[in-house]
């Protein structure tokens, strides 16, 4: 049903750099800093296919990044390949619908496609709280659901909340999927997203806008104004003729609007 088959481990593992014996922590985190988190596609007027075999392509053969499903449909095919037992769950983000894709393994939230978000997996417990790269999140049971949180000026901001026992199938994240890339309260379908995140450093850039931050320090936020030697700060290159279309997309014009 997932097209774990299709996956191929050697290439995942040349663009990450983790290997077989990695343990589930180090698989995470190798995901996470090696793989943008980017929305380029739906700038580009795409939907992005949901095909592991079309993953693959982007993510690893063109070295591209992608979005929550792209992300944790091809990590959680690694960790099934890797024989680990991955139930594919969606979550909630803020107060919008449910279209976040997220999976728990080894009773653990796995969620390599947050954006900039978590670098390690989080142990479903209550109250637990890992240091996600300098940034505490933090895991609460509230009746049937679990709510993620990370810690911001002193307090907690809620990221994303999810049920554990909702089977998703393939044809859930279609729909999520669809959505996410073209309804008009979308943040995806508005305006370009990329983020990056690795120890002690978040970086993102949301339309014209790129916000640095280091752990424990006041945000730098600036306007960009080469947008092609932006994103290959953020190890994604474009061709001329994609980079023409996404500059003169109305997301990018201005992110003080986003």
């Amino acid at each position: 049903m997932w097209q774990t088959e299709l996956l191929d481990l050697d290439a995942y593992f040349a663009r990450t750099g983790a290997s077989a014996s990695s343990s589930l922590t180090e698989l995470h985190e190798a995901h996470v800093r090696a793989i943008p988190f980017e929305n380029i596609d739906v700038m580009l007027g795409i939907v992005p296919s949901l095909d592991l075999a079309d993953i693959q392509d982007k993510l690893v053969g063109r070295r591209r990044g992608g979005y929550c499903y792209e992300h944790q449909l091809l990590f959680t095919a690694v960790l099934e390949r890797l024989g680990y037992t991955v139930a594919r769950r969606m979550s909630r983000v803020m107060t919008g619908p449910r279209t976040h894709m997220m999976s728990i393994v080894d009773d653990h939230l796995v969620d390599v496609g947050f954006g900039a978000g978590m670098l390690h997996p989080m142990p479903l417990a209550d109250g637990a709280v890992v240091d996600q790269a300098g940034w505490p999140h933090r895991l609460r049971r509230e009746d049937r659901r679990w709510v993620l949180e990370k810690q911001v000026a002193g307090r907690w901001e809620l990221q994303h909340a999810f049920e554990d026992d909702v089977e998703q199938h393939p044809a859930d994240y279609t729909a999520a999927n669809y959505y996410v890339a073209t309804h008009e309260r979308s943040p995806f379908s508005r305006q370009l997203v990329v983020m990056r995140l690795e120890p002690g450093l978040s970086r993102r850039l949301v339309g014209r806008q790129l916000t640095v931050e280091h752990a424990g320090e006041e945000p730098e936020i600036s306007q960009v104004e080469d947008l092609g030697k932006t994103l290959e700060s953020l190890d994604i290159t474009l061709t001329d003729r994609e980079l023409s279309h996404i500059g003169s997309t109305p997301g990018t014009e201005s992110a003080s609007r986003s």
